[in-house]
């Protein structure tokens, strides 16, 4: 197995409520530089996505931003970005992303988040990849998603199983000290096909 050098990071287009959200994308940013991990992420400037990347490129890391054509019409996309990828649709970004990651964080988001978050689990579900998933839970902001998810357990829809496909870390810290001892999973093996 090899170390995790590549990060794909799902987060919020918008800031939210609570300041600790963009705190902890700043952290996230700032911590990825310093260890020399890229960053892969929906290439946007706004909200939580653009303190992160912000943070990484002020700190001097790598982001690889990955946006589909039609945002790039709303101006949404990051213009100093490493790297940017224009993708056909969302569905290509987020194979993209997959792709591109050795490792999945979720920080706080919408509904376009919990898209990804779920995507790349049910993705683990069936067997396409076995790298680790990661839901960073800032200010119990994960707590109705788990719940979420519990909640298919106890209704019988999807195995207790399910519980072992992401790790819950109580923020920023945690998850750069797992990323560092954890090594990558294997890809998209499936779809590669």
């Amino acid at each position: 197995m090899n170390e995790v050098s590549s990060v794909a990071v799902f987060c919020g287009s918008r800031p939210g409520h609570d300041p600790a959200y963009a705190a902890a994308a700043r952290d996230l940013g700032w911590g990825l530089a310093a260890a020399g991990i890229r960053l892969v992420y929906g290439g946007g400037k706004n909200g939580l996505m653009g303190e992160l990347a912000d943070a990484m490129l002020g700190d001097g890391g790598q982001v690889h931003g990955i946006i589909p054509e039609f945002l790039m019409g709303w101006e949404v996309a990051h213009p100093g970005l490493t790297t940017l990828e224009i993708t056909r649709d969302m569905h290509s970004r987020k194979r993209r992303m997959a792709e591109e990651a050795d490792a999945f964080v979720t920080l706080p988001g919408g509904i376009g988040t919990l898209d990804e978050t779920i995507e790349i689990l049910s993705w683990r579900q069936l067997r396409l990849h076995t790298r680790p998933v990661y839901i960073v839970d800032i200010a119990g902001f994960a707590t109705h998603f788990l719940a979420a998810i519990e909640a298919s357990i106890t209704q019988g829809f999807a195995s207790e199983g399910v519980r072992d496909f992401f790790t819950v870390v109580s923020g920023v810290p945690e998850l750069l000290e797992r990323l560092e001892k954890d090594p990558r999973g294997s890809g998209l093996e499936a779809a590669r096909t």
